[in-house]
């Protein structure tokens, strides 16, 4: 008996050795799957010397401009709440090496004297059943973890989504403080020489109340625009998780171009089924609760059994060695109600998963509206509202010069044609932040 319980000491310690801790922490993969849907990897900061290296790396990425790109690189490298989720990922990979190793053997010893004679008890006691489950427990941690991975990635790819419409929001922002800032000076010019020419005698008092009018609510906007800009700002910055001198970084003065066509997005809703995230996460957790059930039907009826070497020894008598099983005696409980609560996890999982497919499929196609809707009308501002208030401008200038117009006239066509580049603006700022929805909502998830 000694030799069989020491075989299977033996089998115990070659099956758990087998499970270690993942040299990258499992975070190879998360780095991968987010490159595949941000074209930036983020990093895992574990160590001092990795640290430095992220803020080196991000003091170099906000010194000229702050890119899009180069926004969404310091996002991932910056931002302590991702770098906190990541945190999760040391976690489950310790969970898992811990299920694929039993639980310790349980030591026992027993010393009675009295009467001249002292006997001793000893016995040690192995999990049978774990070692017999070890398998089917170490799949469903390494299921586990691999969730914990798909989740750190969907974390990941939402920071970078984050970052990229704070961007343009904070780009578009400031653009159209510059251009508010050009009607305000348009506003003080008309204000001035209305005020003159009210003075010498050559305007009415009505529309000289109608210029200060429009100086008015020209003040009121820049100061709206100001403070929308600041805003704006503001959320960029908490967006790439910036503080202390680094906020001094600048922006580029205008939004990128519009792209020469629209992307063409092929069997839409069936790449956000293959690539989304939380679809990916969901479809893991319904196979984890389908292998969960099964172990809870295999081992209904046993839920303990340990099996132990014993030996018991008296002064004056010879040692007398033997086994020790411990069994669960289901004379209460055969199991039904675990097996019952598996069942029902197991369907909510199937529903669940069922309705992240649904919701994915229908994100897709209002992204994909949404986004040429948003492309449509930033081609028409670029294609006919601008250069048709470039013309008019055009021409009031040609009649002022021929003596046909007044410079009041020509006053406020400059306004207007600032207003006409301002929705230009803002139906750019739209499309970029439409195509940022888009993109996560077929391979990340929507936000």
């Amino acid at each position: 008996m000694t030799l069989q319980f020491a075989a299977a000491a033996a089998a115990a310690v070659v099956l758990t050795g087998c499970a270690s801790l993942s040299p990258d922490g499992g975070f190879d993969r998360v780095a991968a799957l987010t490159r595949e849907r941000t074209g930036t990897a983020p990093t895992w900061q574990r160590t001092p010397a990795r640290s430095d290296a992220a803020k080196a790396r991000v003091a170099e990425l906000l010194k000229p401009p702050l890119a899009v790109d180069a926004a969404v690189e310091v996002a991932l490298l910056n931002h302590p709440g991702l770098q906190a989720g990541f945190a999760e990922l040391g976690i489950a990979d310790a969970e898992r090496v811990r299920a694929g190793r039993l639980r310790n053997p349980s030591l026992r010893f027993g010393r009675l004297s009295g009467g001249g004679s002292t006997e001793i008890d000893r016995g040690v006691m192995f999990d049978v059943l774990g070692l017999l489950t070890l398998p089917a427990v170490s799949r469903l941690e390494q299921d586990r973890f691999d969730t914990v991975q798909l989740q750190a990635a969907l974390e990941a790819v939402g920071v970078a989504a984050e970052a990229r419409n704070a961007w343009f929001d904070a780009v578009a922002a400031q653009q159209l403080l510059a251009y508010q800032g050009q009607v305000m000076e348009a506003a003080e010019a008309a204000d001035e020489l209305a005020r003159r020419m009210l003075a010498a005698g050559n305007f009415n008092k009505l529309d000289r109340m109608r210029e200060q009018s429009f100086l008015a609510d020209a003040t009121a906007q820049r100061a709206r625009a100001r403070h929308q800009s600041a805003a704006a700002r503001e959320r960029l910055v908490r967006a790439l998780g910036l503080a202390g001198d680094a906020l001094a970084f600048t922006l580029p003065e205008r939004l990128p171009d519009l792209p020469p066509a629209p992307v063409d997005v092929k069997d839409a809703e069936q790449t956000a089924m293959d690539q989304r995230l939380d679809v990916l996460i969901a479809r893991r957790h319904a196979d984890s609760t389908a292998r969960s059930l099964g172990l809870t039907k295999a081992t209904r009826f046993i839920n303990v059994l340990d099996l132990g070497y014993q030996n018991q020894s008296s002064s004056g008598e010879a040692r007398r060695n033997g086994y020790e099983v411990a069994l669960e005696l289901p004379l209460f409980d055969f199991g039904s109600t675990g097996v019952a609560r598996a069942e029902a996890t197991y369907l909510q999982a199937v529903n669940r998963t069922a309705q992240v497919a649904l919701t994915a499929r229908s994100e897709v196609r209002e992204a994909w509206s949404g986004y040429r809707t948003a492309y449509d009308l930033a081609r028409h501002y670029r294609d006919e509202v601008v250069p048709l208030r470039q013309r008019i401008s055009d021409e009031n200038l040609l009649r002022y010069n021929g003596m046909l117009g007044s410079v009041f006239e020509l006053l406020a066509d400059a306004r207007e044609q600032v207003q006409g580049v301002a929705g230009a603006v803002e139906s750019l700022r739209d499309y970029w932040t439409a195509d940022t929805r888009l993109q996560t909502a077929l391979t990340g998830a929507s936000r």
